[in-house]
């Protein structure tokens, strides 16, 4: 086992990718793109998000969020209506064909995350999920609080090194 199989972030990062890889090829016959359907399953838990709340949720800037969802009206599948207390903002929501889109891959996004936990038992599905709802917590309650990055954790590094990772 490498390294890197043992240590939560990088699983957890890795596990995150494989799902999208394998969610995306299985719904690219649906000439659907992953910001795309992204975009579709966050306006379907928040229908009515402004397009920087959307952005915030997908976590890209305003503009690549505001072509998603020119793409996204172009076919249909969402609709802005003006916000009715501050016209500046159009609310987004899902038409219905987008939900219809979403009924589709949906249960393909389901079944992705069932294939990849077929060998586990329901107890270790359980289980698994408690733990993970309560690292999300705690990071839930770190993102609040954690506002800079302690400077003295960079004390000694070379100054080369941190302009590399400044500009990065």
């Amino acid at each position: 086992m490498a390294d890197g199989d043992r240590n939560f972030g990088w699983l957890t990062t890795d596990v995150a990718r494989l799902l999208r890889t394998i969610f995306d090829r299985r719904v690219k016959a649906l000439g659907i793109t992953r910001p795309q359907w992204l975009a579709i399953v966050r306006l379907k838990r928040r229908p009515g998000a402004s397009q920087s709340e959307l952005a915030d949720m997908m976590e890209i800037e305003k503009a690549p969020a505001g072509k998603i969802v020119d793409r996204l009206e172009e076919r249909g599948w969402v609709q802005r209506r003006p916000d009715p207390v501050d016209r500046r903002i159009n609310r987004i929501f899902l038409t219905e064909l987008g939900e219809r889109v979403h009924a589709v891959i949906w249960p393909i996004a389901q079944s992705t995350v069932g294939d990849a936990l077929v060998d586990l038992s329901e107890t270790d599905i359980a289980h698994l999920t408690q733990l993970l709802s309560r690292v999300k917590s705690r990071l839930g309650e770190m993102a609040e609080s954690d506002s800079i990055v302690e400077v003295a954790m960079f004390e000694g590094l070379d100054d080369r090194v941190m302009g590399d990772a400044q500009s990065a």
